[in-house]
C-alpha cells in the first residue's frame, strides 16, 4: 500500500516584506516589543526616584549611553507607529451606534459614528492628555 504524501508549497521565511500591508502588520506586532521595554524602562525609572537622588542620577548617567539612546530612539519610532495603527483600528473593533430607542431624538436614531469622528476624538484625548501632563511636569 503507498503512502499518501500531502503537497506542502515552501513560505519563505520574509514572506511579509513583499507586501505593503504585510510589513505594517508584522511592524505593528514587533512594536508590541517596544512598549513592554518602555513599560520596563519607565519601571526601572520609578525604582531609581525611589531610591533617591544619588540612584537618581545613576540612572541619568547609564540612560545616556549612546546604545540606549538609540535603543529608545527606534522605541519611540515604534511606540509612535503602534498609536497610529491602534487609533485607525478602533472604528473597525467598536462601532459606536446611538440605540433605537423612544428617549433618543428620532433624528439620531440609529446613528453611527463615522471612522474619521472616532480616529480624531482619540487624537485630541492624546493631545490633551499630553499637554495636561507637560502642565503637570513643568509647573
Amino acid at each position: 500500500m503507498s503512502e499518501v504524501r500531502l503537497y506542502r508549497k515552501r513560505i519563505p521565511v520574509f514572506w511579509w516584506i513583499r507586501k505593503p500591508t504585510y510589513f505594517l502588520f508584522v511592524m505593528r506586532e514587533l512594536s508590541s516589543f517596544f512598549v513592554a521595554w518602555f513599560v520596563v524602562y519607565l519601571l526601572l525609572l520609578l525604582h531609581a526616584v525611589s531610591q533617591g537622588d544619588a540612584a537618581y542620577r545613576d540612572f541619568l548617567d547609564e540612560a545616556a549611553a549612546p546604545w540606549l539612546v538609540a535603543l529608545n530612539v527606534l522605541g519611540f519610532a515604534f511606540l509612535v507607529l503602534h498609536t497610529v495603527t491602534w487609533f485607525h483600528l478602533t472604528p473597525k473593533a467598536m462601532v459606536l451606534q446611538i440605540p433605537r430607542h423612544p428617549r433618543v431624538p428620532a433624528p439620531l436614531r440609529g446613528w453611527t459614528a463615522p471612522g474619521w469622528l472616532i480616529i480624531g476624538s482619540q487624537y485630541v484625548g492624546l493631545v490633551i492628555m499630553a499637554a495636561l501632563i507637560t502642565l503637570a511636569v513643568t509647573w
